[in-house]
């Protein structure tokens, strides 16, 4: 039997780095790794999650596992991010410039990316740096956000196209297509 609880046996397993400005009622599961980043009253933030330096995720927040968040990412409040889904910030990553030399930490170009409030990312998808997820808008699983999503937009497939939208009312289920009905 082991003399830890699951909360301290968590607690060991989590890289926090003092910078990190966690809010209150924050849950944080093992194997996470946060650094310079701001995390909101009551998020959730799964297992094997990363979040960079500079990220803000808002209040009442749920970070599933697997999730990279990386610098330039803003996250406002409500927002549920699913599994394994990947922020990128760089369009040209590269590890040399054109001369062959290494490129150095001002060699590239940050392209901010903003999810709005009460957003919703589904699973595995992945989100190109410079866009913005709408307010109470949607993103299929697997899907990947080449250009902005308008609010309350259900978007799906690569790239990522609009197929719906939700109602007026984020938070509730119903949905309509693009003709309103």
């Amino acid at each position: 039997m082991s003399p830890w609880t699951p909360d301290e046996r968590d607690a060991l397993l989590r890289r926090i780095a003092p910078d990190v400005k966690l809010g209150r009622n924050v849950r944080l599961y093992a194997f996470v790794n946060l650094y310079g980043c701001e995390i909101g009253d009551e998020t959730s933030i799964g297992t094997f999650v990363e979040i960079q330096k500079g990220v803000k995720v808002g209040a009442r927040c749920k970070i599933q596992s697997h999730t990279f968040i990386c610098e330039g990412v803003t996250i406002e409040d409500e927002v549920f991010v699913g599994h394994n889904v990947n922020f990128l910030n760089d369009r040209w990553p590269a590890s040399v410039k054109d001369d062959g030399t290494r490129k150095e930490a001002n060699d590239w170009t940050l392209e901010p990316t903003l999810v709005k409030r009460r957003a919703a990312i589904g699973t595995g998808a992945i989100i190109l740096p410079g866009v913005t997820v709408g307010t109470g808008a949607v993103v299929g699983a697997g899907a990947v956000v080449t250009e902005t999503v308008p609010d309350r937009a259900v978007v799906v497939g690569n790239p990522a196209k609009v197929v719906r939208y939700v109602s007026e009312s984020p938070g509730k289920s119903r949905v309509s297509n693009r003709e309103g009905r």
